[in-house]
């Protein structure tokens, strides 16, 4: 990677929520005392309460950041937007800056220029980017300006992947793009409820829409729902500007892709139940993961959380385990009201509860238990011994596979009574579901 020759400021405000975790955050460092651009990426979580709350997202902490850089600016600054925020944000903060800024020469050009790195791949989408986004105002300054980030960039980024486009496109880029790939997941979830009302199979299904090239197969996979930091938050967001604007239609179609999600994870709740003989009480259930994904220790808007709080209303006992994440996450997790976890002001203490034991081993969480529930896809639960699971399970042993990860036939072989996401059910099961 090439040697960047430019005066950059990060204002960054993160904090790493898994102790056992080593997180790096790398854009750029700080060279000046006073630099010419300000790269600023900062919390942007949903609103809890007041007005928009549950949709709209709180720039509580753009406009603090906004604030400071106007405090001790000398010089004109090229202050550059890396959080997702609502579109027309620059706008806003464009005000904040010239407001607070005590020098009236110094000049504030916003530049947007959002972050499309996944979790788990950070450094290497970084490195090797699919495209970078950079958006500015249609003014010879807003120009001159995104032609300054743009060489930066193209210290080893190709120029053909550099895009430009004007502020708002930009800034309405990262929501949508996300709630694209959420909208697929939602999708394919939705036809997995069909398949099993008819006998299908949603991965046959899948791939056969996948291979057609105007689709693809990505983002393709029936589960238990998507999580992670981002999509649900773009997408409520996304939501609450289309209400904002009179766009009543265009908010309840993309809210429904939320509304799919919920109901995924919901009905794969009430498929445990009802396999179970419609209760759950005092029964353990085996959690096989946490994480919202697979190689990461992340557990913000995970779907595992809904099901086993889920689980926990019926009164089920359950025991969870996950490769990567800690105990303590999962206490706080469960006890943390919703949209509250990317509030990092806000303090969130692990509350245990007798109804919960987070294992350190998979065969231990497994022992006793009426049921297994698989919710994070970790390759390492493919390797397990289940014959070995199945023999200190209680019976009939149940597997709920809320990833298609197993092989199911190797299972039923062992004895186990399985529930595959999306395929046809199990005819010991199948009763319940008519």
């Amino acid at each position: 990677m090439g040697r960047c020759h430019t005066n950059v400021l990060l204002s960054l405000s993160c904090q790493s929520r898994h102790p056992k975790q080593t997180c790096t955050f790398w854009f750029m460092h700080i060279l000046t005392e006073d630099p010419a651009k300000c790269s600023c990426s900062v919390n942007t979580p949903t609103k809890t309460r007041g007005v928009g709350a549950g949709k709209a997202a709180d720039l509580t902490y753009w406009e603090g950041a906004a604030r400071m850089i106007a405090s001790v600016s000398k010089s004109s600054k090229i202050v550059i937007e890396k959080s997702t925020v609502p579109v027309k944000t620059a706008e806003a903060i464009e005000k904040v800056l010239r407001r607070n800024c005590s020098d009236p020469a110094v000049h504030f050009e916003i530049l947007s220029n959002p972050e499309f790195l996944a979790e788990g791949t950070a450094m290497a989408d970084l490195e090797k980017p699919d495209r970078v986004l950079i958006g500015g105002k249609e003014t010879e300054s807003g120009a001159r300006a995104v032609k300054v980030l743009k060489s930066v960039y193209e210290h080893w980024i190709p120029e053909e992947r550099i895009l430009c486009a004007n502020l708002w496109s930009a800034e309405l880029s990262k929501l949508t793009a996300n709630a694209f790939l959420a909208q697929r997941i939602s999708s394919i979830n939705s036809i997995s409820a069909l398949c099993e009302a008819t006998g299908a199979d949603v991965q046959q299904v899948a791939h056969s829409i996948g291979t057609d090239s105007r689709v693809g197969p990505k983002f393709l996979s029936a589960s238990v729902g998507f999580g992670g930091s981002c999509f649900q938050k773009d997408i409520l967001n996304l939501v609450y500007i289309c209400e904002m604007l009179g766009l009543k239609q265009v908010a309840e179609y993309w809210h429904s892709v939320v509304l799919i999600n919920d109901y995924q994870k919901q009905r794969f709740v009430e498929r445990i139940i009802d396999a179970m003989f419609n209760t759950i009480s005092g029964k353990k259930i085996a959690i096989l993961g946490f994480a919202f994904k697979k190689d990461t220790g992340d557990t913000r808007e995970t779907p595992a959380l809904d099901v086993c709080k889920g689980l926990l209303g019926d009164n089920a006992r359950l025991n969870i385990f996950d490769p990567k994440v800690t105990r303590e996450q999962i206490f706080t997790d469960l006890a943390t009201p919703k949209f509250e976890w990317d509030h990092p002001g806000r303090s969130k203490q692990p509350q245990k509860t007798d109804s919960v034991t987070v294992c350190d081993d998979p065969y231990e969480a497994c022992n006793d238990a009426h049921g297994l529930a698989v919710l994070t896809e970790w390759d390492e639960f493919k390797t397990y011994d289940y014959e070995r699971i199945y023999n200190t399970m209680m019976k009939p042993a149940f597997i709920f596979d809320g990833r298609n990860l197993l092989d199911h036939d190797k299972l039923r072989e062992i004895g186990f009574i399985v529930y595959a996401l999306g395929k046809p059910l199990d005819p010991f099961i199948q009763k319940a579901y008519s």
